[in-house]
C-alpha cells in the first residue's frame, strides 16, 4: 500500500478481463478510518490497513463495486454502506445506507453523480486532502486522463455527461478513479479535459 494523497492509502488489483487494475481505498484521520471499494488484497493489505487503526466501515460507490468487501468487513468486524438506491440492488448484507451530502465517517461527503450507470453512483469528496473518490463515474485510462465507460453502460449517455459536470460544482484537485490509474494531481483539469473532448 502506498499513500497517494495525504490520508488516503491505496492498493491496486490487476483485472485480467479489463485489463486495467481495480484499486482500493483507506482513508484515515486521526484514529479513524474507512476502506472503499475494495478489490483483492493480500494480507500485507489487511496488516497495513491494520496498523493505521481499525476501520469503522466498508464504504461502497455503487452497486457493480462490492469487490472483496465482504471479506474486508468480516476481517474488520465493520459494516458495508452504500448510498440508499443502490441498496436494493446489491445481494450481500449492508450495515447501513447513506444519501447525497451526507457527512460519512474519516471526513468524506457523499456526491451522488446524476444520471449514471447505477442510480446510487456516488463519488466521495475529501476536502482536506483536496481530494474525490469515484467509483464508475470515470475510468483512468489512458493513464493520465478519464474516460467514460462505454455509452451503451448508460441509459442516456448526455444525461450522464452532463451528471459529471456536476462534480466541477465542488472543489478538488486529485481525482482517485476507482478503475484505471488514479490522477493525484490535474484531475479536475482531467474532468474539464473530458466534458470538452465528448462535448457535441
Amino acid at each position: 500500500m502506498r499513500e497517494i494523497v495525504p490520508g488516503v492509502l491505496t492498493w491496486a488489483w490487476p483485472s485480467p478481463e479489463k485489463k486495467y487494475d481495480f484499486n482500493g481505498w483507506f482513508v484515515v484521520s486521526g484514529r479513524e478510518g474507512v476502506i472503499v471499494d475494495p478489490p483483492p488484497g493480500d494480507d500485507e493489505v489487511i496488516a497495513a490497513i491494520a496498523g493505521c487503526g481499525a476501520p469503522s466501515a466498508v464504504l461502497l460507490t455503487n452497486k457493480d463495486h462490492v469487490r472483496d468487501s465482504e471479506r474486508f468487513a468480516s476481517h474488520f468486524r465493520v459494516p458495508i454502506l452504500i448510498h440508499q438506491a443502490d441498496a436494493p440492488l446489491v445481494t450481500i448484507r449492508l450495515g447501513g445506507v447513506f444519501k447525497h451530502g451526507e457527512e460519512l465517517p474519516a471526513g468524506l461527503e457523499a456526491i451522488r453523480v446524476p444520471d449514471a450507470k447505477s442510480p446510487g453512483e456516488c463519488a466521495l469528496l475529501l476536502r482536506r486532502s483536496n481530494a474525490i473518490i469515484l467509483g464508475d463515474a470515470l475510468i483512468g485510462t489512458p493513464p493520465g486522463r478519464l474516460s467514460f465507460l462505454p455509452p451503451e453502460r448508460y441509459a442516456d449517455f448526455a444525461k450522464a455527461r452532463e451528471g459529471v459536470r456536476t462534480l466541477l460544482n465542488y472543489r478538488f484537485e486529485a481525482v482517485l478513479a476507482g478503475d484505471g490509474e488514479p490522477i493525484p494531481r490535474g484531475g479536475r483539469r482531467a474532468i474539464e479535459d473530458l466534458l470538452a473532448r465528448t462535448g457535441s
